[in-house]
């Protein structure tokens, strides 16, 4: 599968690697990374595009909005693992974007 690796797509992956059985909410992503919204929506609908994550709307209170939410594929969690170096699941993104050091 071909996906362009960019250090922005990195750190999602990895965000989603801290807990991939969990669901995780665009926002709550977009806080953990430090990537704009702008820029993580699109990383978003390109991996559910490719089937590695898998997408459903919460159901939300009478007055709030739904809530997008993601997680991986059990073919989206093998492609990030095997994409990831051993020191991931945490730090990789910020080795990616400069932030710190293998």
């Amino acid at each position: 599968m071909k996906l362009r690796m960019s250090p922005q797509t990195i750190l999602t992956l990895d965000a989603f690697l801290e807990r991939p059985e969990e669901w995780k909410y665009g926002y709550d992503l977009s806080r953990t990374t430090g990537l704009k919204s702008g820029t993580m929506y699109p990383i978003l609908m390109r991996l559910a595009e490719r089937k590695l994550l898998e997408t459903q709307w919460e159901i939300a209170d009478p007055g709030k909005p739904p809530r997008h939410m993601y997680r991986f594929t059990p073919e989206g969690l093998r492609f990030a693992r095997a994409n990831a170096p051993e020191q991931a699941t945490g730090g990789l993104g910020q080795v990616a974007l400069g932030l710190a050091e293998l």
